[in-house]
């Protein structure tokens, strides 16, 4: 069993800065690969960016690309998702993932953790 929780969400001004982070706890094998998602009310959950801890290989999808950096700080078992340059359509729910696999992750079949909103402001 794995259990995440994530913090650092709130409410920004467009071209603004977050971090968010997520801290793990639970069978270390069940979360080989970590990450984050958003979703916004209405529509499917769609990855933003992930990240392998036993590689440190990373991975980035969607929109966010280019504006995130995901990493992981093994130590505190948390891994971050450090967010520039927000603009309002990132406004969502943003959760931490973490699975055994990339593919198990990206079918999004693992641990999820309860969201922690981004909300973005013109």
């Amino acid at each position: 069993q794995v259990h995440l929780a994530e913090s650092g969400g709130g409410q920004v001004q467009a071209g603004g800065s977050l971090r968010l982070s997520c801290a793990a706890s639970g069978s270390s094998s069940s979360r080989t690969y970590m990450g984050w998602f958003r979703q916004v009310p209405g529509f499917d959950r769609e990855m933003v960016a992930g990240i392998d801890a036993l590689l440190s290989q990373t991975y980035y999808a969607g929109s966010m690309k280019g504006r995130v950096t995901v990493s992981l700080d093994n130590a505190r078992n948390t891994v971050y998702l450090q967010m520039r340059n927000l603009k309002p359509e990132d406004t969502a729910m943003y959760y931490c993932a973490a699975a055994r696999t990339f593919t198990d992750w990206s079918l999004k079949r693992g641990y999820w953790g309860q969201g922690t909103q981004v909300t973005v402001s013109s």
